[in-house]
């Protein structure tokens, strides 16, 4: 029997109890009360039912129509922006496909294959620049490699101006902070529209061959009927440019880092016991770039397999850090690092039709850093004990403040 408990669990925004609480929610059930910046969820972090809730037409991410607290939350939930934008994520049926319809072009499998070169130039550059370091000098890999890579991809994928990426940047790592106020959140959110509305208008006056200029190409020859609104132009960019790069920066920081501490697995990948795909599907799974994905909501009750209930119109949490570590999925050793693991399936890129539309993206960019990394710094370390390593201030994206290595010591 599950252990009893009366108050919700109330997660961590700094992000640093993301393994305890992973057991917590294990040893208490399925689903589980938890408290998400004061906000109650049912944390579900087994993997069986997520995956069923995730494809359940009894689910819906349309808190505006499913969510009875919607209008009260988003005027005081330092998340608001999470369930308020106006895109795909927060859309279901009818209306998340049409959405999606916009820019999956952008991301088919022969625009995945073709931006190979780029990725490849991209990293190139970025170890040249990097091979000029002194020996013995710490560098912070997560700022000199882990950003740049996807900020550089994402932007040539929307046609940015390279001038405004750090800006960009900035503001983004300001929508997965959970340890900003309301206050600060809100600020952090207006400065992010007026920043994309600004984008928006500079490519209206002179578009490109670039993603922003289709979607608002689309929004101004059909309007507001089978194409976009503009609230759904604005928070579609706003989609695209967040997890198109916040997500990736985590996952090249976390593959790096495991493998540094795990020479073990280093030493597989040289005797060629496993690929480099190996280890980043590994690292996806052990450390996935977002935990917590705010949030769905129950159409209708859902019965859980331990006879408890989720009620109608309440607010589901799709734990996946938890729910990719489960004992019943990977058994034993979900906790370890393992990357010639005969199964890695994971749930770091969602399930079901919310499935992340740049998951082949984000595999080509990771591989191609990987690979490139360690060949040219075989002798790469880190410049500090592992348990320094900061967790980023959140309870949503799962990266490191800082990755200190030594690329040759």
């Amino acid at each position: 029997m599950p252990p009893q408990h009366s108050e919700p669990v109330v997660l961590d925004p700094t992000g640093a109890s993301r393994r305890v609480e992973h057991t917590r929610l294990h040893a208490y059930g399925p689903a589980t009360p938890v408290d998400i910046l004061g906000v109650t969820a049912h944390a579900v972090s087994d993997p069986a039912l997520l995956k069923e809730l995730l494809t359940s037409p009894d689910v819906s991410k349309d808190g505006r129509a499913h969510w009875p607290r919607f209008h009260e939350v988003i005027q005081a939930w330092p998340l608001a922006l999470w369930i308020n934008v106006e895109n795909m994520f927060t859309a279901s049926g009818g209306n998340h496909r049409r959405l999606r319809r916009m820019i999956a072009p952008a991301f088919s499998t022969r625009r995945i294959a073709a931006l190979g070169t780029f990725v490849e130039s991209t990293v190139d550059g970025i170890l040249d620049r990097l091979e000029t370091r002194p020996a013995g000098e710490t560098t912070d890999l997560r700022q000199h490699l882990a950003y740049p890579v996807p900020i550089a991809v994402i932007g040539h994928l929307m046609g940015l101006p390279s001038d405004q990426l750090d800006g960009f940047r900035t503001i983004v790592d300001g929508v997965f902070d959970t340890t900003l106020t309301v206050v600060q959140a809100d600020a952090n959110n207006r400065a992010l529209f007026e920043v994309i509305s600004q984008l928006v208008a500079a490519k209206r006056a002179e578009p490109g061959e670039d993603l922003i200029s289709h979607l608002i190409g689309v929004r101004d020859s059909e309007g507001d009927g089978d194409g976009l609104t503009e609230a759904e132009l604005l928070g579609t960019i706003v989609l695209v440019l967040s997890a198109g790069y916040e997500t990736t920066v985590n996952v090249i920081d976390q593959a790096i880092s495991l493998l540094l501490t795990h020479p073990e697995q280093r030493a597989h990948l040289s005797a060629g016991n496993a690929t480099w795909s190996d280890a980043a599907e590994e690292t996806l799974r052990l450390e996935p770039p977002v935990t917590h994905v705010p949030l769905r909501y129950a159409i209708n009750p859902v019965q859980l397999p331990n006879g408890k209930v989720i009620g109608r119109g309440d607010a589901i949490l799709a734990s996946l850090g938890a729910a990719n570590v489960h004992p019943s999925w990977h058994g034993e050793t979900a906790s370890d690092y393992d990357i010639t693991r005969p199964s890695k399936d994971h749930l770091a890129f969602g399930h079901g039709v919310h499935f992340c539309l740049g998951a082949s993206l984000a595999r080509l960019e990771v591989t191609s850093v990987l690979r490139a990394l360690f060949y040219r710094f075989p002798e790469i370390e880190l410049a500090v004990p592992a348990a320094e390593l900061k967790p980023l201030n959140s309870l949503i994206s799962n990266g490191h403040q800082s990755l200190p290595v030594r690329l040759r010591p």
